[in-house]
């Protein structure tokens, strides 16, 4: 067998897959390493996939031509749309997945994909050499002594270097799950130049469903009209029938006591950690410190499979000492007999400073290194699986000589997920949330196949049989909305009692059905009535087409702002620049700017500690 690839991807879980795949996808010969065929496509944490704006993230990867949402939507065994009270750009999917299968699936997935090969071993070291002052990547070492070679490595460690597991005051080298940890690759990569950072995360205890008392907890049923995550799936037999139910439970004034009894015995207050842990996920005794005025927090209540009786418990995790632990679960309501299968703990690891990557996720020090996943100083599998995909596209592209991919934020989550990564930093574990996209009107997750299937199709990785349904649903789309637009409906009794009862006001002259659509009261399905010629389309186009009418005019004003922040993106700054010796420049805007060595003026005006002034500096310097 040849230790030569095209590709070499470290690392099989989320990010690692989908770089794997994708590079495969595109042609390349390529390799993963995992450090254990066992823990492929693990959910060491959270079995769930997607929640808000990761399940934007989602929609995005199988756009683009990834897997994540296809197995996803596999072993769904709930689905539920969150922020349904809020409007359709920030509705987000989330679906409780049951792990053992979709490991399962990832496996064969990988294990039948041509051009891919999969090796057990560790990756202890990586091989550079330099081609002329340049320094690029050659291949990677094994802890058994074998080199492979290779035009490109991707690092998808997740939270494997040098892995630390603590609960209480008991600390241990392990990976999650009691898996092994990496022990060389950090210091390979500290001699090759490349800063690394300490993070921290954490899991709760898992528990036997025979010692619940569900009849104590709030039942939370699934979605029965959901849409699936992939284009594959085939939604008139989706979601799944029988789904099986979540529940949550409560924390109360016993449990917070517990907490603050035993405060010196957590790992996180006890000075044994020292990674930044993720603000957006906090253990339950930072939730108690930092929310004292809270009398209770709520727990999720989730099945980990059909198949097991092991329960995972959202919003609990911890790294109080075992009977610590038990005494915090037995004084939840419901849970005065729980019996744990798994005890929780937290786990520190070493990641990458985004700042030295370019938007490629290519490493500016070393040529064809790439990095993914929660390497990169991110939290979850989304956000791993994004990264992950944009890695693998891009050494598959510079390998072929052909334009790497770097997605506006504009354009997706992913664009801004990898923007904020390489542009700011992170100094804690980073979360993709709504919020942090400045274009969310106009990245629903409804219609992330009509921004990124093209660009899919040009680099190479989308289908034929998904170009045809992505071409079929686009034009069923624009059909929908001309017709919607142009269908006159008359006034009448009966329409402008349904108006007054939705709390919007009657008409008295005919009216485009589009336009009463825009009204922020109505929707198709209060309208169906009076809708006399019904198009049989499948629901996701509907649902594309009325939301693609109801926001129009904000997705106007929207695009005019896009339009502004192109104009400093198509400005491109060199890499030779030093901004040190540009005169009125700030000190803390030079030093910020030499670190980032921004590619575009667009780029350099989001980095944090660039004034407006600054920029203004830039744009006089350029002029020049």
């Amino acid at each position: 067998m040849s230790n030569k690839a095209d590709v070499i991807v470290v690392g099989a879980g989320h990010a690692g897959i989908e770089a794997a795949l994708a590079s495969a996808r595109m042609g390349m010969n390529t390799i993963l390493f995992t450090m254990s065929l066992d823990a492929v496509a693990n959910l060491p944490c959270n079995p769930s996939i997607g929640g808000t704006a990761k399940g934007h993230l989602v929609y995005e990867i199988d756009a683009l031509g990834g897997q994540m949402g296809r197995s996803a939507d596999l072993v769904t065994l709930q689905t539920r749309t969150l922020n349904l009270g809020k409007g359709a750009a920030v509705y987000s999917k989330r679906i409780q997945a049951d792990r053992m299968k979709y490991r399962s699936i990832m496996k064969s997935v990988l294990e039948n994909t041509k051009n891919l090969r999969i090796v057990q071993a560790e990756v202890t070291d990586i091989l550079t050499s330099f081609e002329g002052e340049n320094k690029k990547v050659v291949g990677i070492a094994t802890r058994l002594g074998e080199k492979y070679e290779a035009s490109a490595v991707i690092l998808c460690t997740g939270t494997y270097l040098n892995a630390t597991i603590h609960t209480g005051n008991i600390c241990y080298h392990s990976g999650p799950d009691s898996l092994t940890h990496a022990s060389f690759l950090t210091d390979a990569l500290l001699r090759e130049g490349i800063s690394m950072m300490r993070f921290k995360t954490g899991t709760p205890a898992r528990v036997h469903a025979d010692s619940i008392d569900f009849s104590q907890l709030e039942i939370q049923e699934g979605e029965n009209d959901a849409l699936p995550f992939s284009w594959q799936t085939d939604e008139s037999s989706y979601p799944i029938k029988n789904q099986i139910p979540c529940y949550i439970a409560y924390t109360n004034e016993e449990t917070h006591q517990i907490i603050r009894d035993n405060l010196t015995k957590s790992a996180m207050y006890s000075g044994n950690i020292h990674g930044t842990g993720p603000r957006y996920c906090p253990s339950i005794e930072d939730k108690i410190v930092r929310f004292s005025d809270k009398s209770r927090h709520q727990l999720f209540v989730e099945p980990t499979g059909a198949d097991t009786k092991e329960i995972y418990l959202q919003g609990f995790s911890t790294s109080m000492p075992i009977e610590v632990q038990m005494k915090m679960l037995h004084s939840l309501k419901g849970f005065e007999n729980a019996v744990v299968t798994r005890y929780a703990y937290a786990i520190e690891y070493d990641c990458t400073d985004p700042q030295e990557l370019l938007p490629t996720l290519e490493y500016k020090k070393i040529s064809g290194l790439y990095g993914a996943g929660q390497f990169n100083g991110t939290s979850g599998y989304e956000e791993a699986g994004a990264q992950g995909l944009v890695a693998g596209i891009n050494a598959s592209l510079k390998i072929k000589g052909e334009e790497c991919m770097i997605l506006p934020r504009s354009s997706s989550y992913i664009g801004t997920l990898i923007d904020d990564l390489v542009t700011k930093g992170t100094s804690e574990p980073y979360r993709m949330m709504t919020s942090r996209s400045e274009f969310r009107l106009l990245l629903r997750q409804d219609n992330a196949d009509l921004r990124l299937t093209p660009i899919g199709r040009r680099v190479g990785l989308v289908s034929d049989l998904q170009w045809a349904h992505f071409e079929k649903r686009k034009n069923q789309i624009e059909d929908e909305k001309n017709r919607l637009s142009h269908l006159t409906i008359h006034p009448s009794e009966e329409l402008n009692k349904v108006l007054l009862d939705n709390g919007t006001s009657p008409i008295s002259i005919p009216t485009q059905l589009g336009e009463l659509i825009k009204r922020p009261q109505l929707d198709m399905e209060k309208l169906k009535e009076f809708d006399k010629c019904p198009q049989a389309l499948p629901k996701s186009v509907l649902f594309t087409a009325q939301n693609d009418i109801k926001y129009d005019g904000y997705v106007k004003k929207q695009l005019l702002e896009v339009e502004k922040q192109a104009r400093l993106e198509q400005m491109p700054l060199a890499e030779s620049i030093d901004y040190s010796q540009i005169k009125g420049l700030r000190i803390e805007a030079s030093q910020k700017l030499n670190k980032v060595k921004p590619l575009t003026l667009g780029q350099a005006s989001r980095i944090s500690g660039v004034s407006p002034a600054d920029i203004s500096v830039l744009l006089i310097y350029l002029g020049k």
